[in-house]
């Protein structure tokens, strides 16, 4: 097996501009009505859709790698560090706080350069204990290959097939050293190339390296996200890459193992990665309508005397309630008793906000009004 990074010409990228040309035009066309539409929100407003975008962005590019962290520490730990009101923080976890430091260095910093010195400065903000699923790991180093040489495996011990063998760790310091100079060259070796195309080939360029032990595949979408940033002039984030590539990983490790082990032809790539950034902008629309949703409720509800507990778990509903509510679950939410649970429940049912079930006994739940 001949992977792309084996190759001679190797990192002489190529591809056929007439299949990408008019899908980059769409793209970019979509994403500057994105932007404009974002932008013409008012100022609490945006900043919602914002933290609701890096949000996804956080939690689905650690669940790509299939790592799951608490959403309300993610949300919390941003709005911190934003300084978004959202009424009540979560404390969050260190390991929570450095996967969220890395994601803000890179969008909310998008014009500063991105040196080795920062990369490891990622790679050990994402690793903060030095240990990656309970083993010890070379944190804020390139790897080495006193373990075997880098490979995707995938299957049982015995039985498992190798997806991709990254080149000899002897080759990664140089290896980076030109992708940076690619990465951030104004001369000729980028010129003419769109910044949304170039967020794709970078993607492609860094995760084939390799050059870490673990957390490859989220500084490889740290760096799309900054490079987007940089194609947009924003540090603003109203859509989210990651959350669309999660949804559809299975395609996106199909065709990142075909293109390694392909020719420099990274075509099928950049088009796949075009098309899924289109998805990622109609996303983009459903946070948009969240958004514009709750703030239409406590136009309508605000003036309305609710009590903390109530404001805090009717947010709740409107941000990312995830079920069926129930007075159970409002007690634990609320860290309150049943009592208190049914009380608050039913002075919002008298009120109008809140609608409860046909069902009856366990199974009764309740939801808020539509308006």
């Amino acid at each position: 097996m001949t992977y792309i990074h084996e190759l001679k010409a190797w990192p002489n990228f190529i591809w056929d501009d007439r299949s990408i040309s008019q899908l980059l035009a769409d793209i970019r066309h979509r994403q500057g009505r994105l932007i404009g539409r974002m932008e013409g929100l008012g100022f609490d407003l945006r900043a919602q859709a914002v933290l609701q975008n890096l949000t996804e962005d956080v939690l689905n590019s650690s669940e790509i790698e299939g790592e799951h962290l608490d959403r309300l520490q993610v949300r919390s730990s941003i709005a911190r560090r934003l300084g978004i009101d959202i009424g009540g923080l979560t404390r969050a976890e260190r390991h929570v706080e450095g996967v969220v430091e890395m994601m803000l260095d890179a969008t909310q910093e998008y014009n500063k350069p991105i040196t080795v010195r920062r990369l490891h400065g990622w790679h050990a903000a994402l690793f903060p204990g030095g240990t990656s699923v309970m083993s010890k790991i070379r944190v804020g180093k390139w790897r080495d290959d006193r373990k075997g040489p880098m490979q995707v495996i995938s299957g049982p011990i015995g039985k498992e097939k190798v997806h991709f063998q990254a080149p000899s760790a002897s080759r990664v310091k140089d290896e980076i050293a030109d992708f940076l100079v690619w990465f951030e060259s104004p001369d000729s070796k980028t010129k003419g190339i769109d910044p949304v195309l170039k967020a794709a080939i970078a993607h492609f360029w860094f995760v084939t390296i390799h050059p870490f032990e673990d957390g490859n595949g989220r500084i490889a979408r740290a760096i799309t996200d900054l490079t987007l940033a940089r194609s947009e002039g924003n540090p603003q984030r109203f859509y989210s890459m990651s959350a669309q590539i999660c949804s559809e990983r299975k395609l996106y490790y199909e065709i990142l193992e075909d293109s390694q082990k392909g020719n420099l032809d990274i075509t099928p790539w950049l088009g796949w990665f075009l098309k899924c950034l289109g998805r990622a902008f109609t996303g983009a629309e459903n946070t948009l309508a969240s958004v514009l949703r709750k703030a239409r409720f406590w136009e309508v509800y605000g003036k309305l005397s609710l009590n903390e507990r109530q404001r805090k778990i009717i947010n709740k509903l409107l941000d990312d309630f995830e079920g069926k509510l129930t007075s159970s679950k409002w007690a634990s939410l609320g860290k309150c008793s049943q009592d208190t649970a049914s009380r608050d429940i039913n002075e919002l049912i008298k009120l109008g906000i809140l609608i409860r079930s046909e069902e009856r006994g366990r199974s009764t739940n309740y939801q808020l009004t539509e308006i």
